[in-house]
């Protein structure tokens, strides 16, 4: 009898306290210092509206307000640092080699058109400008705008010329970068931990087993950014969505529902965390996102997140 009332006792004063501090983070935590609040922030500098990752692209987007370009990097062979998301030149070229393969000077201009990659069966058809850029491009155009690097391929020369990069633009401060892979990120991190690193997809699942155990409010974080996938926009890239099995609509609505907990977002809000959902493109998206307090939306379509963040009042 003893052993039960002490047992019960130490789980229910366990559970009280995580519960008291996942709502109140800072009386165990220093809130982090937040260099830059992001809530508009342009997938690939916007790539339903210019040609993604392009200089028009991301002009467009600074022009509209963003307060954030995302883009992705990858290294020549000649040692330059680009702007691009794929590996593979034949998507976004037409041309069947890779980028590791190639000096920039060779680099092939991108396709009249292309995909939407998170908008089923949409198309941008981009205007004059087809270049890839180089990072320093982008660094110089746009000197006070935060920007989020997918480092895209673990190579540590990559690693080491985006730092030098960002260092010799004096960007420590408006930059975040990682990747998916955890391996990346704890490269990026060991490179130059001055500047922010997104969560990896482990580091997801280990937040996600913290939060769903009680542990999350007594574990210290080194990320300053949560990106994640809104899983209910898969219906968005299937070809077909009426038809997608009884299985595959079990795990996504599984997994919508726990990773889109405004229980998280505020805990890590709160905790100086910023917390963006990727990719949305429409209204009903956008407002889900922003009313389970996520602190900024990442969006094909700069133009369209714009007019909705004026139109409820909290535009740039």
């Amino acid at each position: 009898m003893c052993a039960a009332v002490y047992v019960l006792s130490t789980v229910t004063g366990y559970v009280l306290t995580s519960a008291l501090l996942l709502k109140f983070p800072t009386l165990l935590h220093r809130r982090r210092r937040v260099p830059f609040l992001s809530r508009h922030i342009s997938h690939r500098g916007g790539a339903g509206e210019n040609l993604e990752n392009t200089m028009a692209a991301f002009k467009h987007a600074v022009d509209l307000g963003t307060d954030m370009l995302e883009l992705d990097c990858h290294l020549t062979k000649d040692g330059q640092v680009v702007v691009t998301h794929d590996a593979h030149l034949e998507r976004i070229t037409g041309v069947s080699a890779y980028i590791s393969d190639m000096s920039y000077a060779e680099l092939p201009p991108y396709l009249c058109r292309l995909d939407v990659s998170f908008q089923r069966e949409c198309v941008c058809e981009g205007g004059e400008d087809k270049r890839i850029p180089l990072l320093r491009d982008v660094f110089e155009a746009f000197p006070k705008t935060p920007i989020n690097i997918d480092i895209k391929v673990d190579n540590d020369t990559l690693i080491k010329k985006v730092s030098e990069l960002v260092v010799k633009y004096d960007r420590e401060h408006l930059t975040v970068w990682g990747n998916s892979s955890n391996q990346i990120v704890q490269k990026c991190y060991k490179e130059n931990p001055r500047i922010p690193v997104l969560f990896s997809m482990p580091r997801v699942f280990m937040l996600l087993g913290l939060f769903y155990s009680g542990l999350l409010p007594f574990v210290p974080l080194k990320e300053q950014f949560l990106e994640i996938p809104m899983p209910s926009i898969i219906t968005n890239l299937l070809k077909d969505p009426d038809n997608m099995t009884r299985s595959r609509r079990v795990i996504v609505w599984l997994a919508d529902t726990l990773l889109m907990r405004k229980a998280l977002f505020n805990h890590l809000t709160a905790r100086g965390i910023q917390v963006y959902v990727w990719v949305l493109n429409d209204e009903k998206e956008f407002k889900r996102a922003f009313d389970l307090g996520a602190t900024g939306v990442m969006t094909d379509y700069p133009t369209k997140l714009r007019d909705f963040l004026e139109k409820i009042g909290t535009s740039k």
